[in-house]
């Protein structure tokens, strides 16, 4: 895979859907949503599943965002996952599955979406 000599990068990996080193979502103008290291560690470790349909509302939702200005956001992607992400950089930061979202606080954020 060629994308996947990126680094920076995610895409479908085993058990946990995504994988740091491979092409998440790929778009006509060569931009991507990638994870970083520590997303795609949390990804692993709290066993999150993302769909190639995931995958793609994400981008499109960090095109809009893009468009408005926001620099870092709150993307809650499904019933169970929300996502940090520097929409600037185009970045997933950090992942949070439900269990850990309970009673958390989510600051340096100018944006959140729900997908």
């Amino acid at each position: 895979m060629e994308t996947a000599k990126r680094q920076g990068c995610a895409g479908q990996g085993r058990a946990a859907g995504i994988r740091q080193g491979a092409s998440s979502q790929e778009r006509a103008d060569g931009q991507e949503v990638r994870f970083s290291a520590h997303a795609a560690a949390r990804i692993e470790k709290r066993g999150v599943k993302l769909s190639p349909g995931d995958l793609m509302r994400l981008g499109r939702m960090v095109d809009r965002m893009q468009e408005k200005g926001v620099k870092d956001a709150l993307i809650y992607i499904n019933h169970a996952v929300a996502l940090i992400v520097s929409v600037a950089n185009r970045t997933v930061i950090t992942v949070v599955d439900e269990a850990s979202a309970k009673e958390n606080i989510f600051t340096n954020i100018d944006s959140a979406a729900i997908l």
